[in-house]
């Protein structure tokens, strides 16, 4: 296995993507070059530190945006099912429609939708995200923690067959992370979805990731893979009393904290620049 790609064939297999803002020759060079390969139903955490590219990436996985060079291939298993669902950091349910309406919505607007059967899927991942009490009401009725277990609830429903989170849990306090770092990985162990998952935390990424990839400063290119051999399913109160825990999250930072301070500097270089 190649430290860099992890593996030599996937689900999803970046080659040389670089991303570029502005003038192609003297713009901000944000991303790359990344190679990368995501094997089919793995779960792959993304860390690395702010401005390193990690959500341009996943909006490039998402078709939100294209590489300025290189190429990013997918593998559409099933043309029946959706290729890619998001969840992002921010709030994305529409605060118009009630808990049931949001979670229908991406079946509905994939035209996927097939009346009691979908219903049924709807059902579903209300009752096991805990929303099935509250089904008709409206967004702003509902906690931070519960429109976050609406938006993984409606990702889910659509079956997709990669989903993309972009720091998904940032928002929540500790006590409604934890909680939904559980249901996040007792509903991949059952659907076994790929999924790439960007974070900011190194003890999240080990808990729920196959293998955690490690982002240098920008431009963001990936510096280490690291496999992450603990058993499943994960119960993150025995998960975090093993020392393999300890030792995979210590690991990651001795990468990660050279990254960060490169990171800070050239923060520190840009607002001078600016002030000068």
């Amino acid at each position: 296995m190649d430290a860099a790609t992890g593996q030599s064939s996937g689900k999803i297999v970046v080659s040389g993507v670089s991303r570029v803002f502005g003038d192609p020759d003297k713009g901000f060079k944000a991303l790359g070059p990344v190679e990368l390969s995501v094997g089919r139903g793995e779960f792959l955490c993304v860390v690395g530190p702010s401005g390193c590219g990690k959500s341009t990436l996943l909006r490039m996985f998402a078709g939100l945006d294209r590489p300025s060079v290189g190429t990013i291939a997918i593998g559409h298993d099933n043309v029946a099912r959706p290729m890619t669902a998001m969840i992002f950091q921010q709030e994305s349910v529409f605060p118009w429609l009630t808990v049931e309406e949001n979670a229908a919505y991406g079946l509905k607007a994939t035209r996927t939708w097939k009346g009691a059967e979908s219903q049924e899927r709807v059902d579903y991942f209300l009752e096991k995200t805990g929303l099935s009490s509250f089904r008709k009401f409206r967004p702003d009725q509902l906690s931070g923690g519960m429109k976050q277990r609406l938006s993984i609830a409606r990702a889910f429903a659509t079956n997709p067959e990669i989903l993309l989170m972009d720091e998904p849990f940032a928002a929540l306090d500790e006590q409604n992370k934890l909680l939904m770092q559980q249901e996040l990985a007792s509903l991949w162990e059952e659907f076994r979805s790929t999924v790439i998952f960007i974070t900011h935390g190194l003890d999240e990424a080990v808990l729920l990731g196959d293998r955690v990839v490690v982002m240098s400063s920008a431009p963001g290119r990936i510096i280490h893979s690291m496999s992450i051999d603990l058993p499943r399913p994960r119960h993150a109160s025995e998960i975090r009393r093993m020392p393999a825990f300890a030792r995979y999250t210590s690991e990651l930072w001795d990468i990660l904290g050279h990254e960060v301070l490169e990171a800070r500097r050239q923060e520190n270089r840009r607002i001078q620049g600016r002030a000068q």
